[in-house]
């Protein structure tokens, strides 16, 4: 009898054990299935005198304007409606600048990312497309074919700065996992992260705008990155239809 109830006990805890150990495969397949997503909401940085006069300004630390002081604060009062883990910023003063208008409303501090600057355009930085086209022919011919190798004699390939923005954003999703964070970048910063997230390569024409201080949101899961919304600017239309006091 003793031996009869010993295998039954035995027989339970085998049940109970197998169990225990299909319980805890399902829970680790669902959280494999559905991995932790974070969100970015990435920003252009408010308008610049070089932005008006389509000067390209790669690496150039140029400060905003009035117009972009107002745009970062129109942008500033959308955002409140979020509520944002972090806030980051490209280390270039036009990008910190704004980024500071968003984080005094959100009493944080800015935390400088140098992978979000913009691409460095070599013997661009500093004139316009007309200029470059009228200075330097090849440089220009390159420039409009969006060569993903051509650095511009002195600066970075659309493939290189690709790369890095690529590494940034990595980082940001690695280290704030789960979270809902903000990011001040560039023009050419968004349009690669615009590209990775809905499968367009680098070298076509760009056919999307990239405003100054709208929002833009992806979310990054561990399977891709993801646009959730593009371009969200309504907060501007009163500073652009009306010069800020």
């Amino acid at each position: 009898m003793n031996v009869k109830t010993d295998t039954w006990v035995i027989l339970c805890q085998i049940q109970i054990y197998a169990w225990h150990i299909l319980v805890c495969t399902r829970l680790l397949m669902h959280h494999i299935s559905k991995p932790i997503s974070t969100r970015i909401c990435i920003m252009r940085h408010g308008e610049t005198d070089w932005n008006v006069e389509k000067r390209i300004q790669g690496h150039t630390d140029i400060p905003l304007n009035e117009i972009g002081r107002a745009q970062a604060l129109a942008m500033s009062f959308n955002a409140a409606h979020h509520r944002f883990h972090a806030i980051y910023s490209s280390d270039l003063l036009r990008a910190e600048e704004t980024a500071q208008v968003l984080a005094q409303r959100e009493d944080q501090e800015v935390k400088r990312l140098v992978q979000l600057r913009e691409r460095h355009y070599g013997i661009f930085q500093g004139i316009t497309a007309a200029e470059g086209a009228e200075r330097y022919p090849q440089a220009y011919a390159h420039y409009m074919a969006r060569d993903p190798d051509y650095d511009f004699e002195t600066g970075e390939s659309l493939r290189q700065f690709a790369e890095r923005v690529a590494d940034g954003i990595d980082w940001l999703v690695r280290h704030h996992s789960g979270q809902t964070i903000a990011a001040v970048s560039h023009s050419g910063v968004l349009d690669v992260v615009y590209r990775r997230a809905t499968g367009r390569p680098l070298h076509t024409p760009r056919d999307f705008v990239i405003p100054n201080c709208a929002l833009n949101w992806f979310h990054f899961n561990g399977q891709g990155w993801h646009l959730e919304a593009w371009a969200d600017r309504h907060h501007l239309h009163e500073v652009l239809m009306e010069p800020p006091e």
